[in-house]
Formats: structure tokens, sequence, C-alpha cells
């Protein structure tokens, strides 16, 4: 069968030829030849001259087996030649079979053979079995064997171990097992001692362990302190120790005494000491 092969801008020409417009009257030769060539309105083919007309009557004739290639209301079967026609009737058969065997509503079952009835049957099968297993509302399982009806069952009880471990609402602790429930209770210890170490939500202190606590309490000090020492309005000032007041204070002080020194940054010189302030150039006065 002698198809050329259909490029997109082949298909572009097939849209526009679908909706035509007026052409003007008026319009010159050359471009009545350029719209007739790239369907970008009405081509006035009484204007073209033999070997143009063959070149256009090309394009319209391979728009047209596009056109009815897609099942597209502009396909005009009539223009089709006997081999096309053939070669149609082909190509419409194997996209109902494809159709049917991917469980599209396009799909026309009478058009079927036996034998692909049965292999229609067997897909629809395996995916309805894929859709259990995964967990899928479009599972029937009234379709589905012993043998699968167990598998889903089986995969089902590990997405719900897999959702208990992770917290997950769809949890459903009643069908786990005593050890799958202590592997959760673990996951879920764990993981609120996680959350209170990094400071994250959902943390219970009243959860932890003694050794927990402990290490939890020495985290949280140790994140507010680098608060402070940050200048973050997270920090709480009243944990600091003695020591650590003192030396934000210091680093403060010297933070303070350069910014004014170098004229650049907040500058309080109320807080300097005599020596500080003589220190000072006059350029920096403010």
């Amino acid at each position: 069968m002698n198809f050329k092969i259909l490029t997109p801008l082949t298909l572009l020409i097939c849209l526009s030829l679908s909706h035509p417009t007026t052409f003007a009257q008026s319009a010159d030769h050359s471009r009545n030849l350029w719209i007739c060539m790239n369907g970008l309105g009405a081509c006035d083919h009484a204007g073209l001259s033999e070997p143009e007309a063959a070149k256009v009557a090309d394009v319209e004739r391979q728009c047209n087996i596009a056109n009815c290639r897609r099942g597209w209301d502009s396909c005009d079967q009539s223009k089709l030649t006997p081999v096309e026609a053939g070669a149609l009737a082909v190509a419409w058969y194997q996209q109902n079979v494809s159709a049917c065997m991917e469980g599209l509503k396009s799909c026309d079952r009478s058009n079927l053979t036996k034998l692909e009835l049965k292999d229609v049957a067997l897909a629809e099968g395996q995916r309805n079995r894929a859709n259990c297993i995964d967990g899928w509302s479009s599972c029937d399982h009234s379709k589905l064997t012993a043998l699968e009806a167990t598998e889903v069952a089986e995969a089902r009880h590990r997405r719900n171990i897999d959702d208990c471990l992770g917290a997950s609402e769809s949890c459903d602790p009643s069908t786990l097992t005593s050890r799958e429930m202590s592997a959760v209770n673990t996951s879920v210890h764990e993981r609120n001692a996680s959350n209170c170490m990094e400071g994250w939500g959902g943390c219970d202190h009243a959860a932890l362990s003694a050794a927990e606590t402990s290490r939890v309490a020495m985290a949280e000090h140790q994140r507010n302190l680098s608060n402070c020492k940050s200048n973050l309005e997270s920090c709480d000032y009243s944990q600091l120790t003695i020591v650590e007041s003192k030396m934000l204070a210091g680093a403060e002080h010297q933070r303070n005494y350069q910014a004014c020194r170098k004229g650049y940054g907040y500058c309080d010189r109320s807080l300097l000491t005599p020596a500080e302030v003589r220190s000072i150039p006059a350029a920096n006065d403010r």
C-alpha cells in the first residue's frame, strides 16, 4: 500500500481544510496557491494550473486519509481509493481491538472474533487483578478467582502495615498481628523521639523514655542557644545558663563596639566604656 508519512505540517493543513473561510476573489495567483497548499482558507481550484492542481489534490488526499484514520467528521470516504478504503478498514479494526484490550469506552465488542473476545476477557481479568492489588476503587472483587482474592487480601494487608508504620490515618490496627503491632509501636515511638530531637511538630514529650527526655532536653537547649546567638526571635533568654548569658552579652558588646568604631551597623554608645568611646574616630560620630 502506497501511503506517505503524514508530517505535523500535513496534519495542521488537514485541520485547516476542515474549517475553510471565504477567499477574496481579488487574491493574486501566488496567494491562492499558498492558501491551497497550506489549507489556510478556501482554495480557488479554478485558478490553479494543471501541475498546481495535482499538487493540491495530493495534499487534500493525504489530509482526507488522515481525517478518516482519526475518525473525524471531515472524513469523506467516497474520495478514498479501494486500496485506501481497505487500509482504513484494517486500521479501524485494529483500533477497535486495541480499545477493547485497553478497556476503553470506544470498544465495540460486536466486531470482535471469538478469539479476540477471549483475549479481551483475559486482559480485563488481569487489569482488574492489578487494580485490586493496588487498592483502586475500580477493583471488582466479584471477578477475582480464589487465588487472586488471596493475593489481593495479602496486598491489602501489606498496604495497611505500611500505612500504620507511616502513621497514616487509613491505618487499621485491628487487622495487625501482635508482632506487626509491636513493630508499628516501635516505629511510632522512634518517629516521635526523632520529632522531639529535631524540634518538629508532632513531638509528645510524655511518650519519651527517661534517657530520651534527657537527650531531647539537651538538643532543645542547644537549639535555643543557637537561636540566641543568631539573634532570632525564637530565642528564650530565660533558658540560658549564667555562663551562656555572659558569653552572649560579651559577644553583643563586641559587636556593638565594632559597629560604633567602624561606623557600620547598629551602634549604642551608651553601652561603651569610656576607653571605647575615646577610640572611636571622630568621622564616625552620629
